[in-house]
């Protein structure tokens, strides 16, 4: 709106640079710009962070981004301590679900790429996060979170047991969650990083 003062309507103007394409509205007051003026692609991460924030790109979408999944995730996931939110936009989908205050931090990275950065999960916490939110799924010791983990959510073996068993085991801790306990407990029995 600052740069549109000059008009005697920015609110106007906005909607017109909308329908001709010029802008597209990610959501109110978050806009990129359309094809025609766009110089470098957006990035759907960055918009993830600043649609709906404090929050850092996680669960599935992160789970793929690190290889440690087969299937290619449309929506973007991300975890915040807000309340959990979906936004369907003209970009995609973005669903951010909620984890307790405490546990937020743990496992927050910064992602450079190309003209800037944005906040995403270790594997070991995009791993807790997706384990957090899939609420139907009960594991009740470490067979049942291996068949979860290797069946289910088909995970890269080898790079589940790369993870390091104690952050994963942190994550448990703060999140307060048996789910993720059994799974950090089978890391580190099969070879986890301490």
């Amino acid at each position: 709106m600052a740069l549109l003062s000059a008009y005697s309507n920015p609110a106007m103007k906005v909607s017109a640079l909308i329908n001709a394409g010029d802008i597209v509205r990610v959501k109110k007051g978050l806009y990129v710009f359309g094809e025609r003026y766009r110089n470098h692609p957006y990035s759907r991460e960055l918009l993830a962070n600043l649609i709906y924030g404090p929050s850092m790109v996680s669960s599935e979408y992160m789970l793929a981004h690190y290889g440690l999944i087969p299937e290619a995730v449309r929506a973007l996931t991300s975890t915040t301590f807000k309340r959990p939110k979906t936004f369907k936009t003209p970009l995609g989908v973005f669903i951010y679900n909620r984890v307790p205050l405490g546990c937020y931090p743990l496992g927050l990275r910064r992602v450079e790429f190309e003209g800037g950065a944005f906040l995403a999960a270790s594997p070991e916490r995009a791993l807790a996060d997706k384990i957090l939110s899939d609420t139907g799924n009960i594991l009740n010791n470490r067979r049942e979170a291996e068949r979860y983990l290797f069946e289910d959510l088909r995970l890269d073996e080898d790079g589940f047991f790369k993870m390091d068993a104690a952050l994963l085991l942190e994550c448990a801790r703060l999140a307060r969650s048996r789910k993720i306990r059994f799974c950090g407990a089978l890391l580190r029995k099969r070879g986890g990083n301490p």
